[in-house]
């Protein structure tokens, strides 16, 4: 089907919600998850290395990595958020200046960050706990891997957008195909061209660009959504943009934030802790692709019920969001348990590392359930118009939920202590995040209404 006889339709104002939900995360997830396979891949190989400082160093570098695509994903939400509900309300043309508009703004935020990570990489790399081969080998990683970071933010925005059109498959062949890129060429630089650590940033950055081309093919010559462009455009819609976006970036920050002061505060309790730290960071997302592409998934059904105001569809994609969310945790909990002693093995760790690898597969996977209630719920926030609220829910999480948890964790139980608690923290914010989602809709059905 060709770019002037595709249908620019709202997809998601008839049919089944479950099944909306199913497909839209589904496909999301297959593609993020294998994003985030990726850097389990990466894991892995440099595991075989024999290494520990090179395992170190792939958990500090890889929190840098981690807040470019937090920055990308907060800018492409709002890609999704416009361009579904401009399409809800029957106004296409709007919906392609809003994803043209925010495809050169990712871009240009994307290079502003790499451009201060690479003038401030020694100091953010000590600030996070790395010190001497682990702090020289991050750094190796890091100035190798910045040149793809732009690539795959516009990718990402690229993505962001063909969900909001409705173009689910064709958004996780974006991701996928990074995937792909990055697990062929892994080995053969790894290993067989001899570069360790710096042979795995390469092959990320060039699949950085391949997902981007791909990208564009998309949006480009399939359905004509990307101009060129134009500063006029750019101040036009910059408002409505920043007005989710803002807030959106704040709120995928907050779990790199988290994840980067857990870091800080495991460092000081040697690399096998740190490497252990560095394992279930890169096992979560896989494990849990699914429920981190919620957000995305979820967030244009929302939006484009919201655009044709109807209030019943909208709240049942967030009530079928979150029950999808605990029914897949539960299944993969149930999984990482059974498999508990395997994982740790595949990355010769050390007796230590694997006891917390061990512990986090037994008693803190099952907390993702709520985590999964926190994604909906941001979902419905950045779809309503009501961004800040997700802003404030993950940044209590990880302040209010992550820091106080970890300290009383830390001082009790040690490294476990720091799993247990904050995994309780983000149980207890889940639940008030959903409680919030569900009355906001109420209170906007009842404006609506009036």
């Amino acid at each position: 089907m060709t770019a002037t006889t595709l249908p620019l339709q709202a997809k998601f104002l008839e049919g089944s919600i479950m099944r909306h939900v199913v497909i839209m995360t589904l496909t999301g997830a297959l593609g993020l998850m294998a994003v985030f396979a990726v850097d389990l891949a990466d894991l892995y190989f440099l595991s075989r290395l024999g290494n520990t400082d090179i395992t170190a160093a792939i958990g500090f570098a890889g929190t840098l990595d981690f807040i470019n695509l937090s920055l990308s994903i907060g800018i492409g939400i709002a890609a999704a958020a416009l361009v579904a509900k401009n399409l809800g309300m029957r106004k296409p043309e709007r919906a392609r200046e809003f994803a043209t508009s925010v495809f050169y703004l990712t871009l240009l935020a994307s290079a502003i960050y790499t451009l201060l990570i690479v003038i401030f990489l020694d100091p953010i790399l000590t600030l996070l706990g790395a010190r001497g081969e682990a702090l020289n080998q991050a750094k190796s990683f890091i100035y190798i891997l910045t040149p793809g970071f732009i690539c795959l933010a516009g990718a990402l925005s690229c993505s962001f957008s063909l969900r909001g059109i409705g173009e689910a498959r064709r958004a996780m062949f974006i991701t996928l195909s990074a995937a792909i890129t990055t697990l062929i060429l892994d080995p053969i630089f790894i290993f067989y061209f001899g570069w360790g650590i710096q042979g795995a940033a390469a092959a990320n950055a060039i699949s950085a660009v391949v997902a981007l081309g791909l990208g564009l093919h998309g949006l480009v010559y399939v359905h004509k959504f990307i101009g060129r462009f134009s500063l006029a455009g750019l101040k036009r819609d910059f408002s409505p943009i920043w007005a989710i976006a803002f807030p959106s970036i704040l709120t995928q920050l907050a779990t790199p934030f988290a994840t980067a002061y857990t870091t800080y505060v495991v460092a000081g309790y040697g690399s096998d802790v740190v490497t252990a730290s560095t394992i279930v960071g890169r096992l979560v997302p896989v494990a849990f692709g699914v429920v981190f592409s919620l957000s995305g998934a979820v967030g244009p059904i929302i939006g484009q019920n919201f655009g044709a105001k109807n209030f019943y569809r909208v709240r049942g994609a967030l009530g079928d969001g979150m029950k999808f969310a605990f029914a897949y945790t539960l299944v993969t909990s149930a999984i990482l348990f059974l498999l508990r002693n395997n994982i740790a093995s595949l990355f010769n760790a050390t007796a230590r590392t694997t006891e917390l690898v061990v512990f986090f597969s037994t008693y803190i996977a099952i907390s993702w359930a709520f985590i999964g209630m926190l994604f909906v719920a941001n979902a419905a926030f950045n779809n309503l118009g009501k961004p800040v609220l997700s802003t404030w829910f993950n940044w209590g999480r990880a302040t209010v939920g992550t820091i106080p948890f970890a300290l009383v964790g830390a001082a009790y139980w040690g490294a476990e202590g720091v799993m247990a608690m904050t995994a309780l923290g983000s149980v207890l914010f889940g639940i008030a995040s959903a409680i919030m989602a569900f009355r906001f809709v109420d209170r906007l059905e009842i404006r609506q209404a009036a």
